[in-house]
């Protein structure tokens, strides 16, 4: 066994959450010329790992990401969900088509007396 391992068990710390604007200070604080990002979080007690990560998305204009604490949409999952979008709108604009079609079929069809004058079932405000 490792000498500095114990067996007893070992106290779990609460992770520290940081506010958006605490954030945006220990990003700019370590941009600062004679700061480091190890200075930095050695500073504030965190993973120079997180500090970069922080510093990324600021670098990456994603100031309202952090600031929102909102993950960020790689562009890929942006343009699949736009497709989706556009995908789902043209099966609507054909669904919407069909019932105009459909309500026309039926008009003309009472016109003709082929299709009885009482209202249909199912089917509200439709005369």
């Amino acid at each position: 066994m490792h000498p500095n391992h114990s067996t007893e068990s070992r106290t779990v710390r609460a992770r520290r959450t940081f506010s958006p604007e605490q954030k945006i200070k220990i990003v700019e604080e370590s941009f600062l010329p004679d700061n480091s990002m190890s200075y930095v979080a050695r500073k504030y007690g965190i993973h120079p790992c997180q500090v970069h990560t922080w510093r990324k998305l600021m670098k990456d204009g994603q100031r309202e990401a952090i600031s929102l604490a909102e993950p960020v949409v790689g562009v890929s999952e942006l343009k699949s969900l736009k497709k989706k979008i556009h995908d789902l709108e043209s099966v609507l604009g054909r669904k919407v088509l069909e019932i105009e079609v459909l309500k026309e079929a039926v008009r003309l069809g009472r016109e003709k007396k082929l299709i009885s004058q009482e209202p249909l079932h199912g089917v509200e405000n439709f005369k």
